[in-house]
């Protein structure tokens, strides 16, 4: 039986990108190494990173003034790495979910916080607006999609300090402009790669600016002035970007991606909406293309479990939703076919007629 993964990270990978990187691991290029025990600093892993970091700069249109980097740790380390680096007295944070949250609390460490806006009053279901960004602040920090509760933004915002935006999960799914944000970060496991390597895109007159000692590890010029190789990358997390970004390119670059991701939301959405026995979660304004959440209607909540052991059963994999929100999850990243998509949307439909009172 085919499967459909869902899982909201790690997530799915395209099939030719996991093909290439099994190829890789027995073999990189006929060198006969496998790309997971060639030295870091050699010319043959070097080429792996020089391409890298030259399609990060092609598909999202990079200026020059920014550096990219590939770290450890996850964006969870990043929660701290910002304020450490870049947050002299304040710093304005957008709570738009658990990991916003997270993000909060750690900042809180290094000085004051202010949440300029949150949706925590209705659970995180819709992003804020109307908000003032404060003009004092070190920087102002937002989690452009928000995996547990199915919200995206997709302004880039106009910004009068510096924008620092958490892209985990919405990274390469749509066209951005860079030069509104002074950093971009995620964790590469939900549209990129797989786990285990992390991402930051920074601008350099952001740096440099605070007093207090930051650790070697911690601070982003150490690894700006090593090329990301101060210590061992994560090897074989990164050939896979690559090979992601190959597969991205090939297929038109992140506008092309765009259109596609809409039109999977859209059917997905759409039979949502429809069904009798589903309604969606997220508002309307706010639905995220990448994390399409949604429960049982009133009336046949009693059904949640079944229908969950019912689409498995059909190959559905990774649908349960996150135990803050409850019923499903489709997350639909990039690597996500329409075909998956339709394959869940005939599984509802065939439960429904099952179930419709």
């Amino acid at each position: 039986m085919k499967k459909h993964n869902f899982s909201a990270g790690p997530s799915i990978l395209a099939r030719e990108v996991i093909e290439n990187t099994a190829k890789a691991v027995l073999d990189l290029n006929g060198i006969g190494l496998s790309v997971m025990e060639l030295s870091h600093r050699g010319k043959d892993f070097q080429a792996v990173m020089d391409e890298t970091v030259a399609l990060f700069r092609e598909l999202l249109e990079i200026p020059e003034n920014y550096h990219v980097l590939f770290l450890g740790g996850g964006a969870s380390l990043q929660f701290s790495m910002i304020p450490y680096n870049l947050l002299k007295a304040r710093a304005a944070y957008l709570e738009t979910g658990t990991w916003a949250k997270k993000a909060i609390k750690e900042a809180k460490g290094f000085g004051e916080v202010e949440v300029v806006a949150s949706s925590a009053d209705k659970n995180f279901n819709y992003i804020p607006k109307g908000f003032k960004i404060p003009e004092d602040a070190d920087y102002f920090h937002i989690t452009t999609n928000n995996t547990i509760f199915g919200t995206e933004i997709f302004e880039d915002y106009n910004s009068p300090v510096p924008l620092i935006a958490d892209m985990s999960s919405d990274i390469f799914s749509r066209p951005i402009d860079v030069s509104k944000y002074a950093m971009i970060y995620g964790g590469a496991q939900k549209n990129l790669g797989p786990a285990g390597v992390t991402f930051v895109i920074i601008r350099d007159d952001i740096l440099g600016k605070v007093d207090r000692y930051i650790p070697t590890m911690l601070d982003y010029q150490t690894h700006i002035k090593e090329g990301s190789m101060f210590n061992t990358p994560p090897c074989l997390p990164i050939y896979t970007c690559m090979e992601t970004l190959r597969w991205l390119k090939k297929l038109g670059g992140v506008g092309a991606m765009q259109k596609m991701n809409q039109e999977k939301a859209a059917l997905l959405y759409g039979e949502i909406e429809r069904n009798v026995l589903f309604t969606g979660t997220a508002a309307n304004d706010s639905r995220s293309l990448m994390n399409i959440c949604f429960v049982m209607q009133p009336g046949y909540q009693e059904l949640e479990k079944e229908f969950l052991e019912f689409a498995t059963s059909r190959g559905m994999v990774g649908l349960k939703g996150h135990r803050s929100v409850g019923g499903f999850r489709a997350s639909t990243y990039n690597a996500m076919p329409k075909e998956s998509v339709q394959a869940l949307i005939d599984v509802m439909q065939e439960f429904e007629k099952m179930h419709a009172k």
